[in-house]
């Protein structure tokens, strides 16, 4: 049987592979320029917008009978059973005592409710959030101490919280900044928690009015 050979038809220039390595090398050099570039000005950017202290959130009132009633709601939502439970603000923000540590820091430390706005859909606060900065690695903190609005948006895990608005008095958030703080769900930590997760997914419905936050385990 006759060998097949393969005969190449055109010459090969050693040049080709110079050119593909220096593109490939431009197209690097390029992606870590513009990475140190994004990181350099947001963390300009940022630096203008916060401060180097948090500041003291309003102490927050337990309310009695709470931990009850998100017991008996987790109870019949963990057993698939219709249930309904209405938080007013007072509870919303006592929910932040209950709530663990994300990994930076406690949202009672964070955050106050302090409206719902039904017309829009939004959660209403006041926040001192700790936000990195460049030097990620020496573990320092600034504050951005202002108003945040949450939107609440349904997953496949259940409700989660995501950023709307940020205002900080006689300051201009960038787009850049405030499109990179929506991609966070301030739920998320919690929606693959052991025991807080569950009933977040049997949670269908989260309807914001005047007077409460209102959880449905039905549509």
């Amino acid at each position: 049987m006759a060998k097949i050979e393969k005969v190449p038809t055109a010459e090969f220039h050693s040049g080709y592979g110079c050119i593909i390595m220096t593109a490939v090398v431009a197209v690097v050099a390029f992606i870590v320029w513009w990475s140190w570039y994004s990181l350099v000005t947001m963390d300009k950017e940022i630096g203008l917008l916060t401060q180097p202290t948090p500041v003291v959130m309003p102490e927050i009132v337990p309310q009695p009978g709470l931990e009850q009633r998100l017991a008996d709601f987790a109870k019949a939502a963990n057993a698939g059973q219709t249930a309904a439970l209405k938080l007013s603000v007072a509870e919303l923000n006592a929910l932040l005592l209950l709530a663990p540590d994300g990994g930076n820091g406690t949202y009672k430390d964070m955050l106050r409710v302090k409206t719902l706005d039904a017309a829009k859909g939004l959660i209403v606060t006041d926040a001192s959030l700790p936000m990195n900065t460049a030097k990620f690695w020496e573990d320092t903190k600034r504050y951005l101490v202002g108003e945040i609005d949450f939107a609440v948006e349904m997953t496949a895990l259940g409700p989660d919280t995501k950023v709307s608005a940020v205002r900080i008095p006689g300051k201009t958030v960038p787009e850049g900044m405030l499109k990179g703080m929506q991609m966070y769900g301030y739920l998320g930590p919690y929606q693959t928690q052991p025991t807080i997760g569950p009933v977040l997914k049997a949670i269908k419905q989260v309807k914001i009015e005047a007077d409460g936050l209102l959880l449905n385990t039905q549509p």
